[in-house]
């Protein structure tokens, strides 16, 4: 089978736990504002092997030690789930973990997919679905939680990912709204993460002459994105205490 591959790194140390080979898939439906991969959005024919690249990631195994593994991330990765179950049976035949970094907006049926995935980093965009509309430029939001209906049968451990972006939801009001939100609807929820919105990937814009929405925004100050952090866990955790 042929997959349809943005780019591989190998020592990614941001993508779920430990040391872990990051796959990133081409062809994305959401355009998130912030988004700092562009260049992944348009889909692709799937040119690249699977049976490739599986032999990348057994190259680094010995470096993957007691918690690494691989992560499957974008673009989106559920628009290619047919090639991402056939390379979560492999990696699972070889004792691999496997996490999956994913928007949730998919084509539906993930019941097999989840079976095999041991970690689910889940990007939420916004809690609501006029701020989710203003941030990915789509209407999707019923495709998140069709995913996440699944994700909470599946009982796969999840981690919890937002941007936070300056002047839109950096602050006590959507933290508390957010923390909220994820008790409410999300399950197995061990880890929550707040990103700090950056403006690293301006240039890719520039070059490839995408329109960016937040050309004059600043980056986000990362003290303040992790005090709302803590406050989100803290809010979070006292809501089941």
């Amino acid at each position: 089978m042929k997959a349809a591959i943005n780019k591989i790194e190998t020592f990614g140390l941001v993508d779920g736990p430990g040391i872990r080979t990051v796959i990133f898939f081409q062809g994305c439906h959401l355009r998130c504002k912030f988004c700092h991969n562009p260049e992944s959005w348009e889909k692709q024919k799937g040119t690249t092997d699977t049976d490739e690249i599986i032999e990348k990631i057994l190259r680094n195994k010995p470096y993957f030690q007691q918690n690494g593994g691989v992560t499957f991330s974008g673009g989106e990765p559920l628009l290619q789930k047919d090639v991402l179950i056939e390379l979560c049976k492999k990696l699972k035949d070889e004792k691999i973990h496997i996490a999956l970094d994913t928007a949730g907006i998919g084509d539906g049926d993930y019941k097999e997919l989840l079976e095999y995935v041991d970690l689910v980093l889940l990007d939420v965009k916004h809690i609501t679905k006029e701020g989710f509309h203003n941030i990915t430029q789509t209407d999707y939001q019923n495709k998140f939680f069709e995913f996440v209906k699944q994700l909470n049968q599946s009982n796969t451990e999840v981690w919890i990912r937002q941007v936070i972006i300056p002047d839109e939801n950096d602050n006590i009001e959507y933290t508390t709204q957010l923390a909220n939100f994820i008790k409410q609807n999300i399950l197995n929820v061990t880890k929550i993460e707040f990103l700090p919105f950056h403006t690293m990937a301006f240039e890719k814009y520039s070059e490839r002459n995408i329109k960016n929405p937040y050309l004059t925004k600043p980056a986000m100050d990362k003290v303040k994105c992790e005090e709302l952090e803590k406050k989100c866990i803290e809010i979070y955790k006292k809501e089941f205490s």
